[in-house]
């Protein structure tokens, strides 16, 4: 992904990772796992209903070339539709945060509302030509959604068709009004409970990533079966847990040599690696290349 430095050294712009799932609507996705702010643009014309979805972190809108900020925090969602004017796409995301946005004409989303218009409270004749600002907390089924997107790793083929039917599913989602439908899609995710132990799991695994629990223990210690550990914490991040810890542990391993303070075997160790040649034969599974040359190649 192109970055290009700012003026102000500690913002860097970049792009979305956009996805076309249909005929007027886009997903876009962008993962800022930098240290740094990450400054993101598009341009969004009035056409278009956004739906935005802070799914870790938070991030600021900047509206009128930086006159108003608006805040979007972890968990939070935010609507903006104004059918007088374009509203472009300035966001701010701080580091270490992770956003999910779905843009959909309103033309497209009449279409999916057409027998339930009024249900829909900006899409009715009284508001129609109104812009429409709402901010939300993001459910734990959303949660699942948001997560599947912003962590998919499935085949590129299947792409388009699998974030279409996930976009469809979050906004359904986004409109459920009932205050009791609390029951996830997943039977062994049946409360929040169950989402925020699986969080946590993430979390232990990441802070003891040298010497990580087994999965048993990790169950033990949130307080889940490990059956619904291991079920969860694939549906949440679309991973099995030691894959995903590798995953992490070759990230902070990258930006430890990138560093420069450490040599390849205390970067090793500082992972989890009890020997070089382990941690140098994961690092070139992951990179395609050495931690020695990838080193060399920062020169």
């Amino acid at each position: 992904m192109n970055q290009e430095i700012n003026n102000d050294k500690s913002v860097a712009k970049s792009t979305f990772n956009e996805t076309t799932v249909d005929d007027g609507v886009l997903v876009l996705t962008y993962k800022n796992d930098n240290s740094q702010t990450q400054s993101l643009a598009k341009e969004i014309d009035s056409e278009y209903i956004q739906f935005h979805f802070c799914v870790k972190g938070s991030s600021q809108f900047v509206f009128n070339e930086g006159r108003y900020r608006l805040n979007i925090l972890e968990e939070n969602s935010l609507l903006l539709y104004n059918p007088q004017r374009d509203l472009p796409i300035h966001l701010e995301l701080n580091a270490n945060s992770w956003m999910v946005s779905i843009l959909i004409s309103i033309k497209k989303f009449h279409g999916l509302f057409s027998q339930e218009a009024d249900y829909i409270t900006f899409l009715s004749d009284d508001n129609k030509d109104k812009k429409y600002y709402k901010d939300g907390v993001i459910s734990p089924s959303m949660a699942i959604v948001l997560n599947q997107l912003i962590n998919y790793n499935l085949n590129q083929s299947i792409k388009s068709l699998y974030f279409k039917g996930k976009a469809y599913e979050l906004l359904s989602l986004y409109f459920n009004r009932s205050e009791d439908a609390d029951v996830e899609q997943c039977p062994f995710l049946v409360d929040e409970t169950n989402v925020i132990k699986i969080r946590k799991a993430k979390e232990i695994v990441i802070s003891r990533m040298a010497e990580p629990p087994s999965l048993q223990e990790l169950a033990d210690e949130i307080g889940l079966s490990l059956k619904k550990l291991k079920e969860g914490f694939k549906q949440i991040y679309g991973d099995s847990v030691f894959s995903f810890l590798l995953d992490y542990k070759m990230e902070v391993a990258r930006k430890l040599l990138e560093a420069g303070n450490d040599n390849v075997n205390e970067v090793g160790l500082k992972v989890g690696y009890s020997t070089s040649s382990h941690f140098i034969a994961a690092f070139k599974k992951k990179y395609g290349t050495t931690p020695k040359k990838y080193v060399m190649s920062l020169g």
